[in-house]
């Protein structure tokens, strides 16, 4: 995740000034990723273990396996992260991290909101074909159509091998940014490098990164509405509970910084050369942490959406994740019973 406030045009570059503003968002920046760490390795690592190692595997826990451990991967980035926020964006930890932890944390971000596309597709046709997913959605089959959100993600670090790069200004410090001082002789032809590639790449990690699969998301709760609609009936499947909960938690944690980072590239001109819009480089630090925090909210979510939460919360974290994580008990035929046939008083006080 190459969202450091500077892009170097020159080896020489000066970095944002520090103020009492841009402090203070930095220092609550730090507070939240600590935060943010301790409760994603926590929490992801107790939804592995529970999801991975203590239940059987379903279409259902293999999603959220997968989801655990692209939370867990991008939580444990945030201590090098921590470290260069702390020092004013300085990079100690050499070339292989920089890239490395780049990739990581890119290639865990496309892969949630792409692995969160892939269970809204799945819920969907659990719920509007329920006969063909009671022959044909099995395990062996998720195995192999759940590579896809993964490969889809790699590909979105590509840019990352390339152009990020550790820079060194002169003084002795060391900086962990997309460089492009290589890739043109004056300022001017790095800038028109820069711009050729960042404006471009904003637009479609936007687009395809983030609002293809949201879309994919509303249009897959749309078919799933109508047809409950249809029916007259309200579903009370805990799976799409927890999937609503997830999906919703990612939006309004993720959109801020997808806005800010979509405006930072359509108005990049603006910023590096004119110095306008510098509203934006403010905006990083909270937006930022807060789209980070989503990291650690998935395993919370599993354990307090559901039924009766209060009256269980003495329950076992673990019984209660395996609850959470579970199949229904007959997937095909529940969905279809909650589709036809008015919920019980106990059902509606549950929800």
């Amino acid at each position: 995740m190459e969202s450091n406030t500077s892009i170097p045009v020159t080896e020489s570059n000066e970095f944002v000034p520090v103020s009492t503003v841009y402090t203070a968002l930095r220092i609550t920046n730090l507070v939240v990723l600590g935060v943010t760490f301790v409760l994603g390795i926590l929490g992801n690592g107790l939804v592995i273990w529970v999801a991975g190692f203590r239940m059987a595997r379903t279409v259902t826990t293999l999603c959220s396996l997968n989801l655990a451990l692209a939370d867990f991967s991008l939580a444990s980035t945030l201590p090098f992260i921590m470290v260069s926020r702390a020092t004013n964006e300085k990079w100690p930890f050499g070339w292989f991290l920089c890239k490395f932890i780049n990739i990581v944390a890119d290639m865990n971000l496309f892969g949630s909101v792409f692995l969160i596309a892939f269970i809204a597709l799945d819920r969907c046709i659990c719920v509007l074909h329920p006969v063909w997913a009671q022959n044909h959605r099995t395990v062996s089959l998720a195995r192999k159509v759940i590579i896809v959100p993964w490969i889809l993600a790699l590909a979105f670090t590509i840019h990352i091998l390339i152009f990020v790069d550790v820079v060194n200004d002169g003084r002795g410090n060391t900086y962990c940014v997309f460089n492009v001082a290589s890739w043109g002789d004056t300022d001017i032809e790095r800038l028109k490098v820069a711009l050729s590639i960042l404006t471009p790449k904003g637009i479609i990690q936007f687009v395809i990164g983030f609002a293809m699969p949201m879309s994919i998301v509303a249009i897959c709760y749309g078919l799933i509405a109508a047809k409950i609609r249809k029916q007259g009936t309200i579903d009370t499947s805990r799976p799409l509970r927890v999937l609503t909960a997830v999906v919703a938690s990612f939006f309004i944690c993720w959109f801020p910084l997808q806005l800010v980072a979509l405006l930072s590239a359509v108005w990049l001109r603006e910023m590096l050369v004119e110095g306008k819009h510098e509203i934006l480089s403010f905006l990083v630090y909270p937006t930022n942490a807060l789209a980070l925090f989503n990291s650690c909210l998935n395993p919370m979510l599993y354990v307090f959406v559901g039924q009766h939460f209060r009256k269980r919360l003495i329950h076992s974290l673990p019984a209660r994740l395996e609850k959470a994580l579970s199949e229904d008990s007959a997937p095909t035929s529940h969905t279809t019973t909650n589709l036809t046939s008015p919920p019980t008083e106990a059902e509606l006080q549950a929800m």
